[in-house]
């Protein structure tokens, strides 16, 4: 799957969609550092399957590593950013997306993703990352 943007952020836009496809990709390929270098160092993390808001990287980490050394890391076919939506204003900027995750022995998940992003001098990281699942609708 590819990442499209539209043209209301310019290069930014691209570059940042550019870096989460990296990321995602960095998850698929088990590259922590590759993926962490997209997350500033404050970043806060909310998603509907996690226990609870992760406030600060450390609690993210602390997270990460038992979910790891538990074996419970997802084995996933493809993890990647669709309907991507980046606006840009100065030093800050918006993504928006719906985050497809399908395992290598299952159905696809859909969560509706917002990412906050600031510019430093390293380039853009991620400052907050709020995802939910989204369940389909039963008939």
């Amino acid at each position: 799957m590819s990442t499209e943007t539209d043209d209301r952020g310019g290069a930014d836009a691209d570059l940042i969609a550019a870096g989460i496809d990296d990321l995602y990709d960095a998850f698929l390929a088990g590259d922590r550092q590759r993926f962490d270098s997209h997350l500033h160092a404050d970043v806060t993390t909310w998603e509907t399957h996690l226990p609870g808001p992760l406030r600060t990287r450390a609690e993210l980490d602390t997270y990460r590593d038992r979910r790891d050394a538990a074996g419970a890391r997802p084995q996933l076919a493809v993890l990647a950013a669709t309907d991507l939506r980046v606006d840009v204003w100065d030093d800050t900027a918006v993504a928006r997306y719906v985050l497809v995750a399908e395992p290598k022995d299952g159905p696809a998940q859909h969560s509706r993703v917002t990412d906050v992003l600031r510019r430093t001098a390293d380039g853009w990281r991620i400052v907050h990352h709020h995802s939910e699942l989204l369940v389909p609708a039963t008939a």
